[in-house]
């Protein structure tokens, strides 16, 4: 374990590895968590004419997957390059999004029609593996677009992060965002939640005391680890 810990460290400093994972764990959390409970309660179909003139575009599939190894990329590079109040800002704008997620997902759960796939290519493939195994409910706001923008939110600032990959994350964050109108996944309000809702988060949480409780938290946590002989 002690040599796990010490990998870890090359790739950023140890006291942001449990964050992240809790990061990781509430998501999963509250995503699956609201499709459970929502499961068979009345669901509200948010689609708008802009919606409807939007084509669906199945190869953008590839752009809504790859984003999965961004997103892990981008909130490790933010882990590496904050210094420690910057990071745990992060984090707790992470965690207090996806508890307003978890709100919306439950007091107004959304779904949508999805068209029919009738393609015969790889990326047509993928959409109907995606439609699938992801039902159409918690679409507002996008976690899709959430995500994405807070790997561009937590290094826009940061001169440690080369200007040319800033700009890059900020055109991939779009790119995500338009993947999930081409897709179907979702549609415009819910790219327009997921962008306000990080906006907002990373504002408050450099003017909230939760975030000196968050970073208390986890130095508790960190602090158990190596008592514990794992760190």
């Amino acid at each position: 374990m002690k040599k796990l810990w010490k990998l870890v460290e090359k790739v950023m400093p140890g006291y942001a590895l449990v964050p992240l994972i809790f990061c990781f764990t509430y998501n999963c959390l509250v995503y699956e968590g609201a499709m459970m409970i929502t499961k068979n309660w009345t669901h509200y179909d948010l689609t708008m004419g802009v919606d409807r003139a939007v084509p669906f575009v199945p190869w953008w599939i590839y752009i809504y997957f790859i984003c999965y190894a961004f997103w892990a990329a981008n909130y490790v590079l933010v882990a590496r390059v904050s210094d420690r109040e910057q990071f745990f800002r992060f984090v707790t704008a992470e965690l207090m999004s996806k508890t307003v997620c978890l709100i919306f997902f439950l007091v107004l759960p959304t779904t949508n029609v999805r068209p029919a796939v009738t393609g015969t290519d790889f990326a047509s493939d993928l959409m109907r593996m995606l439609y699938t195994i992801d039902a159409p409910a918690n679409l507002f706001p996008s976690i899709h677009c959430l995500v994405s923008w807070f790997c561009w939110i937590g290094i826009r600032g940061n001169k440690r992060v080369p200007a040319a990959y800033r700009i890059f994350s900020l055109v991939f964050a779009l790119a995500v965002c338009a993947s999930t109108q081409f897709t179907k996944q979702h549609y415009i309000v819910d790219v327009a939640g997921g962008l306000l809702l990080a906006e907002g988060a990373w504002w408050l949480a450099a003017r909230v005391q939760l975030r000196v409780w968050v970073q208390q938290f986890f130095t508790r946590m960190n602090n158990r680890l190596k008592y514990a002989g794992l760190e």
